[in-house]
């Protein structure tokens, strides 16, 4: 499974004892065909799966297309007085430790004021 981790290819075929099992501990793969007759044609061609998956390994860190592709996420954070006064000191370290004043700044003086 490391090996196939590491290589994280765009199709893996799973076809040994167990194979599904074996399957379900993948983690990076673009897409996993399972059994001996399960072959990436028929995913390609009839199944359904996708199509359009990560190549050169990248499934390392992304999947295959999908409408998520096109949508666009936004985060959104807000914090109580009492609850940024509680994370200053881990924001004042990590700060600190990047050597950016201004962010530590930004937080300090909001709490003592």
């Amino acid at each position: 499974i490391g090996v196939v981790d590491s290589w994280a290819a765009e199709h893996l075929e799973v076809v040994c004892r167990d194979a599904r099992a074996v399957a379900a501990r993948v983690r990076n793969a673009g897409a996993v065909f399972v059994g001996p007759y399960s072959p990436v044609s028929l995913g390609d061609y009839l199944a359904g799966s996708n199509h359009v998956l990560p190549t050169g390994g990248t499934a390392r860190h992304t999947g295959g297309l999908s409408v998520q592709s096109f949508l666009r996420g936004i985060h959104v954070v807000e914090a109580s007085r009492d609850a940024l006064a509680a994370a200053a000191p881990h924001i004042e370290a990590l700060g600190g430790a990047e050597d950016l004043a201004a962010h530590v700044d930004a937080v300090m003086l909001r709490v003592r004021r």
